[in-house]
């Protein structure tokens, strides 16, 4: 339990560079307290002390502002920054290494019982306000951007954002070893990147692209018709400038 405590410590400033010695991580820091108190219910949970275990949960929550399940699996060196809003279900299961940011649900979209929450592998990073939803496995090294809804599975390696949650890019896994060996981390504050592709974007573009190719084909008809002698009636396409909209 000490060692666990100290790499619990140890994490906050590899991750925060807002920290700045121990005694303010282990007074003001709500992630770090909400992960302490976690272990404990954990334990109580399962023993089979089930009321007491809640009963600490519930002070937990009313104290960070951040909600654990005792029966939540949490693996090591799990840091949860800033904190607040933060919901992790009972059938949770998170590996060793994982970043969560304020706002984050994992949360069950099912009333059944059984595993219904979602499963994090190790080093998942999940930026400010995300919900990943249902019995679902996000990849290791995966990052899943701020506010964006997860409901299917995540290859090891891949960024999602938006809604629903888009894969954007994915390494394989020597590339992240590599990234991680090189400046200690393929760790992104909120789990994406400013340069990230907008997946919605990125479909329009295609679709403009498909549009022109059309545009050229018929074009190509219509020559290739003419010159067979077959007369063809031109449709006469509207002026998108004088299409009223609707108010």
């Amino acid at each position: 339990m000490i060692n666990l405590i100290k790499e619990d410590i140890a994490c906050v400033f590899e991750r925060d560079p807002a920290a700045r010695n121990i005694l303010e991580v282990i007074f003001v820091y709500p992630g770090f307290h909400a992960i302490l108190l976690h272990r404990l219910c954990h334990r109580l949970w399962n023993m089979g002390f089930k009321f007491i275990a809640n009963f600490i949960a519930h002070l937990s929550r009313w104290f960070t502002g951040i909600e654990i399940h005792p029966g939540a699996v949490i693996g090591r060196r799990f840091f949860i920054d800033h904190g607040m809003g933060v919901v992790i279900g009972e059938t949770t299961i998170i590996g060793d290494d994982c970043t969560l940011y304020h706002g984050v649900t994992l949360g069950g979209t099912s009333w059944d019982k059984g595993k219904r929450h979602p499963t994090l592998k190790n080093g998942v990073v999940v930026g400010a306000g995300a919900k990943i939803l249902g019995p679902i496995v996000i990849g290791e090294n995966a990052r899943v951007g701020s506010n964006s809804v997860v409901l299917k599975v995540v290859e090891d390696g891949a960024t999602v954002v938006g809604i629903p949650g888009r894969v954007v890019g994915a390494k394989d896994k020597r590339q992240v070893e590599c990234e991680q060996i090189a400046d200690k981390i393929g760790f992104n504050a909120y789990g994406t990147t400013a340069d990230a592709p907008d997946p919605v974007a990125y479909a329009i573009n295609h679709m403009l692209n498909h549009i022109q190719s059309m545009d050229k084909q018929m074009t190509d008809m219509q020559h290739a018709l003419k010159e067979a002698g077959i007369e063809i009636q031109p449709e006469v396409m509207p002026d998108l400038n004088d299409c009223e909209l609707d108010k």
